[in-house]
């Protein structure tokens, strides 16, 4: 059966995929515009870049699709309400924000007109943003790559969230790397979409080092580990040496903060700059944030052949869903 369409505020996403924004220039516009080219929701992952370069990408994101472009920015960032107002100023379609709670946020999209959704790891945290004016939620599990708002597994959050949001969108995230799983979430859980960050790492159009893709490639289940960042939340990343000095409890710390990107740090490392070695091909010093399943994806495929596969697997196990229904 024919999966539905993913309706945000207006904005209709003909596959209900939403591409994970990755940060420090893991997903750019060179990764959302075929995705949204696909009729999925590409996204361009705003933290840690300049509002400038995140306005132009968006520019150049918007005038190379027809297709749906939203931004993921960590309410954790310093310059967040800069990096917000950049985004509008440059026509960004929809925003996604989490790694903390801005009730701000709502506001800034009712005056602007721009649709708000919230990532989300617990049913109260879902009610209230649905309370105060998301457009969508998505519910983001232990499995997810990067920062992580719950220990517990997508199968179990997703259903008591399912019972407290029933006029919106309810997106599921974490750990899903196939159609197979997609069809899963929705049509037993209820789920009106997923959304998926890790599997297009492995894309084509993903603008990062091969270095990076071949770490996820090599990955086994067991390199796939727990860390701290100085966001003041547990990640999920690849255990290279860098990792494992610091889960070993050896000094990773930075003297001197070189970047002053969040508004609160630990200073356990400048997060910023080892994602970017990481994006930059160093693998043995960056931070490789991944989802859990990764060690699952054995090929590197161009965004259309990866939605192709979805498509044909999810419609192939799909029945119908019990998610949210638009009424328009």
């Amino acid at each position: 059966m024919k999966l539905p369409s993913l309706n945000i505020a207006g904005f209709k996403a003909t596959f209900p995929l939403i591409q994970g924004g990755m940060s420090i220039r893991v997903s750019t516009s060179a990764l959302a515009i075929p995705v949204a080219n696909c009729g999925g929701i590409g996204v361009i992952g705003g933290s840690g870049l300049p509002p400038e370069e995140l306005h132009d990408d968006i520019k150049k994101a918007k005038a190379a699709t027809d297709g749906v472009v939203a931004v993921n920015i960590m309410y954790a960032m310093k310059d967040f309400y800069q990096l917000v107002m950049s985004s509008i100023d440059a026509g960004i379609d929809m925003i996604i924000t989490g790694a903390g709670f801005s009730r701000d946020i709502f506001k800034i999209g009712r005056e602007h007109n721009i649709p708000i959704v919230m990532i989300v790891s617990s049913a109260a945290l879902a009610k209230l943003s649905e309370k105060l004016g998301a457009a969508a939620v998505i519910v983001e599990s232990k499995e997810a790559g990067g920062h992580l708002g719950t220990d517990k597994p997508l199968r179990e959050i997703f259903p008591p969230v399912r019972e407290v949001v029933r006029n919106i969108p309810l997106i599921a995230a974490g750990g899903i790397t196939n159609g197979f799983e997609m069809a899963e979430m929705m049509d037993k859980y209820g789920a009106d979409g997923v959304q998926i960050a890790s599997r297009f790492v492995l894309s084509e159009e993903c603008d990062i080092a091969d270095e990076f893709k071949q770490a996820y490639l090599n990955a086994k289940k067991e390199d796939i580990v727990l860390t701290s960042s100085p966001v003041g939340m547990p990640g999920r990343a690849l255990n290279n040496p860098f990792v494992k000095a610091m889960n070993a409890g050896e000094d990773v710390s930075t003297k001197k903060c070189p970047q002053v990107c969040l508004k609160k740090c630990d200073h356990l490392y400048c997060i910023t700059e080892r994602l970017n070695m990481a994006r930059e091909g160093n693998i043995q010093e960056g931070l490789i944030f991944s989802g859990e399943n990764t060690y699952k994806m054995k090929e590197i495929l161009p965004v259309a052949e990866i939605f192709r596969q979805f498509k044909e697997q999810a419609e192939s196990m799909y029945k119908e869903g019990r998610g949210f229904s638009p009424s328009f």
